[in-house]
């Protein structure tokens, strides 16, 4: 950036994500599970701005949780020339043994995996959709960008929690909000620091 200020040059800058989505107590919690499934695993989990970190309010925490690790596991992975396939491989082996290093290191730090974890036979950079649940500060899953098929469901009891957690990371590109109120998605798009907020859709 200073570089290209110096001489008054547009940068263009890749920049990291970890979005939050903010899923409450009055959202349609299988519409939600279907678009947040729909965010992670575009591009194969491959994309700056889809949706990584589910923020989910006690009240249906668990019902969010199964439909989202359900969804999740009926995603085929394999060849994209496959018409039947909607995960594909990662863009190289290396960004995947990376991805899965961060999953393994949050696991034995006390994370649970409540869908995939493990790396596939076979050739190709490829990671199954995976669940993480249980994430705290100091795993890598907490704090660091996860760029490939893997979800962290976070638990919280209320509103302002959820938008603590949202707001507790470095990367802010997007985020999203579920919630039938239109009072409440104004209030929490207010409070969240990204660059973009989307409301039930992704």
């Amino acid at each position: 950036a200073s570089t290209a200020g110096a001489t008054i040059k547009k940068p263009v800058l890749e920049l990291g994500g970890s979005d939050p989505a903010v899923i409450l107590a009055d959202a349609d919690v299988a519409a939600a599970a279907a678009a947040c499934t729909t965010s992670r695993l575009l591009n194969a989990g491959q994309s700056c701005i889809a949706a990584k970190r589910f923020v989910v309010v006690d009240e249906i925490r668990q019902e969010f949780e199964q439909r989202f690790v359900e969804t999740m596991r009926r995603r085929h992975m394999g060849d994209p020339l496959d018409p039947e396939v909607n995960v594909g491989p990662q863009a190289r082996h290396d960004l995947r043994d990376e991805l899965h290093d961060q999953v393994s290191k949050s696991i034995a730090a006390g994370a649970r995996c409540l869908l995939g974890g493990e790396v596939p036979e076979g050739d190709g950079a490829y990671y199954p959709p995976t669940v993480l649940a249980d994430v705290r500060p100091g795993m890598p899953a907490y704090d660091e960008e996860l760029f490939g098929p893997v979800g962290v469901v976070y638990r919280v009891s209320s509103e302002e929690e959820a938008v603590q957690i949202a707001n507790d990371t470095s990367y802010g590109l997007g985020s999203y909000v579920f919630t039938t109120d239109a009072d409440q998605a104004s209030r929490i798009a207010d409070r969240i620091d990204a660059g973009m907020v989307y409301i039930n859709l992704v």
